[in-house]
């Protein structure tokens, strides 16, 4: 039996302009749950994308159980035993739990000359697999009908389902309440007792040093190095990861927030009963304000309706002491007000179109000449500076 259940060796991966990976390795023990760590940008998921076939790595190698393996696409993947729990997902919201659990790979029956979906079948084994993960959803019910991370447990009964040599989980946790991050990690210790190799990206310390076995850490799409997770602390860790010692990993703050109030809402009121009800807080200049509570609490409902993007029943909402009324984003975003939605492949960005349009749609109307011309050159320098500012690894924003 091979020492290591999957190796990576001498992965590199390019985009125009950008080195993303440069000679990466990786090699996880069987039965073991494999934390892969470093900053946003530092490969992690390209690494894992060129693994699980989405990308086409330009160099490397992969083996399982010992063997060179070549992964042409994500279906070769599956078919070779690895699965992946995405950390942005691609859900097919129209259909059903079962269907989308099974996509791809539906169960069949002859029926006469015809090869049909057995859904019966399909419906019974998406019950299971649901049990199987603590999850009590209909398999029948609308996936568009869940929340973002009962979406989630969705994706991880999909892997669990494959009954996959490997699984990787890319930040599974992000959308999950307390009680299903408490599911997840017994089925990932029922995975490790049956062999299964995991890898596992978190930026979520106390996640790791409960799960993981070991820690690889990856720095602006380079190998740092591998050890065992119960030789290296929190600090150690952070350290490998941003390249140089942090004497203070929460410094003091200088700036205080000021009297002005900048926005006010007062008895806000979804048009939903079992929504938000009569929230009300203040925002002052200069201040950031944190909204907790577990997954289904309405926190995000709640910034949605502020946006325009849900119904509200009752309620006012002041910026700068005036009232102003919202109905829909754009009402919002005249009033100063902006957001960073929770799920931005679905609603945060326009895939199709290029950097510059997602980073300037908003502001396009600002910069028109003779009232309909866009100014590309003012847009450009303001796309360009934000690209700066976000360093975001870009060769051009068109």
């Amino acid at each position: 039996m091979a020492e290591y259940k999957l190796e990576l060796k001498g992965i590199c991966k390019s985009f125009p302009g950008v080195k993303a990976l440069d000679n990466v390795q990786l090699s996880v023990r069987p039965g073991t749950v494999h934390a892969l760590m470093g900053e946003n940008g530092a490969g992690k998921s390209t690494l894992m994308k060129c693994l699980f076939g989405i990308y086409k790595m330009d160099a490397g190698e992969i083996y399982l159980d010992g063997e060179k393996i070549d992964i042409k696409d994500p279906d070769d993947a599956m078919s070779k035993g690895i699965a992946m729990v995405h950390q942005e997902l691609q859900p097919v919201l129209a259909r059903s739990v079962g269907e989308n659990l099974f996509l791809g790979r539906f169960p069949t029956k002859n029926y006469g000359p015809l090869k049909v979906i057995d859904h019966k079948k399909m419906y019974e084994d998406t019950a299971k697999w649901l049990k199987e993960v603590k999850m009590d959803f209909d398999p029948k019910a609308q996936l568009g009908s869940l929340s973002i991370g009962q979406m989630q447990s969705v994706e991880i009964a999909k892997a669990v389902s494959q009954q996959a040599k490997v699984i990787i989980f890319d930040e599974p946790t992000s959308s999950l309440s307390d009680n299903e991050v408490e599911a997840l990690f017994r089925i990932m210790n029922d995975l490790r007792d049956k062999g299964v190799a995991m890898v596992y990206i978190s930026h979520k310390m106390d996640e790791i040093k409960r799960i993981a076995d070991d820690i690889t850490v990856m720095r602006d799409g380079t190998y740092v190095g591998t050890w065992p997770a119960a030789e290296m602390t929190t600090d150690q860790i952070i350290t490998k990861m941003v390249g140089r010692e942090l004497t203070n990993v929460y410094p003091p703050r200088e700036n205080k927030p000021g009297d002005e109030v900048v926005m006010e809402v007062k008895n806000l009121c979804s048009i939903h009963a079992k929504s938000f009800q009569n929230v009300s807080f203040q925002l002052h200049k200069g201040e950031i304000l944190g909204f907790g509570g577990l997954v289904g609490a309405q926190r995000t409902e709640l910034m949605e309706g502020i946006f325009g993007i849900r119904g509200i029943a009752s309620g006012e909402i002041y910026m700068h002491g005036k009232k102003v009324k919202i109905k829909h984003p754009i009402d919002a975003m005249n009033a100063g007000i902006g957001l960073i939605t929770e799920d931005r492949r679905g609603n945060g960005i326009f895939g199709c179109l290029s950097i510059k349009d997602n980073v300037g749609v908003s502001i396009y109307n600002k910069y028109l000449n003779a009232g309909f011309v866009l100014n590309h050159k003012k847009i450009n320098e303001i796309v360009t500076s934000s690209i700066k500012k976000l360093s975001i690894k870009t060769p051009s924003i068109s």
